[in-house]
């Protein structure tokens, strides 16, 4: 009883006085998990040049369609609401593919451009910056503005540091961070070891773009099975209309229990197979 009392003692004097709080010994540590900011993740979603108000209004506006539409098809409101948020994810599930699209494109660019600039830097004798940005200017079409941008602020500044920041940041690619870090250590420490490590830089590249390439055709049924299996139970639904009483049919109440589990089941398989399909990214472990 002694102990207990001493000790409650303790935490009054620790809370009141010192603003520790919590049973133990010492101050609690709160770990917060650094949340991204909405910048950075509609970047990842293939979104970082549109605002978020424009984003929530085309959402909203596909919604709207799509939700009225379905409730013009099977005459309820849930089963209109749900295909209405589905309809509304789809700017982003756009966004996302032209995303891996054009990440894609630089991934098969990129062993190119590093061993331009390999030979640049040590056959021919340019400097770093003159190599990257003389490549950048001939590499694929929406990577070119992010190097313009770059090549201006060198121009301005003379610093390399901020500029492959600037550079990164504009491309968003786990494989350019890669590659602008090891010419940025190569540019400040110097040597000859630059070419050995952009040799291995490529190699590594082309190791990761064959492996990828191989899952794709591998996965390349299995992705046109899911969009046909999406496409038929629609496909039921409208033929559903000219059968015996037609919209009348899904008015009903267990008509509408079945309507709303069906879309329930195909929402949640068409998210589901495409999270399994998914190929797993690159960590921007340089990005800053």
């Amino acid at each position: 009883m002694t102990l207990a009392g001493a000790y409650g003692v303790f935490l009054l004097y620790s809370g009141l006085a010192l603003g520790w709080q919590g049973l133990g010994v010492g101050p609690r540590t709160r770990t917060r998990r650094r949340r991204p900011p909405a910048r950075d993740v509609l970047t990842r979603a293939g979104l970082g040049d549109v605002a978020p108000g424009e984003l929530a209004a085309v959402m909203a506006v596909l919604a709207l369609l799509g939700g009225g539409g379905a409730w013009g098809l099977f005459g309820g409101v849930l089963p209109g609401a749900l295909v209405g948020l589905f309809t509304a994810t789809f700017p982003v599930a756009g966004a996302r593919l032209r995303r891996e699209r054009r990440l894609a494109e630089a991934r098969e660019a990129w062993p190119r451009m590093i061993e331009e600039i390999r030979l640049l830097t040590s056959s021919v004798g340019q400097s770093i910056p003159q190599a990257l940005f003389q490549v950048g200017a001939r590499g694929p079409e929406e990577m070119r503005p992010g190097f313009e941008s770059a090549r201006r602020e060198w121009l301005i500044s003379t610093d390399f540091a901020r500029t492959a920041a600037i550079l990164k940041d504009r491309l968003a690619d786990p494989t350019a961070d890669a590659a602008l870090e090891t010419l940025l250590i190569a540019h400040e420490v110097g040597g000859s070891d630059v070419d050995r490590r952009l040799g291995a830089l490529v190699e590594d590249r082309i190791a990761d773009l064959q492996g990828r390439k191989d899952a794709r055709a591998r996965q390349a049924g299995v992705r046109f099975a899911r969009r046909f299996v999406l496409l038929v139970p629609l496909g039921m639904a409208f033929v559903g209309l000219s059968i015996g009483t037609g919209r009348d049919a899904y008015a009903s109440d267990a008509g509408q229990a079945a309507v709303l589990l069906g879309l329930v089941l195909l929402a949640a398989c068409w998210f589901w197979a495409g999270r399994l399909l998914r190929l797993p990214e690159e960590e921007r472990v340089f990005s800053g």
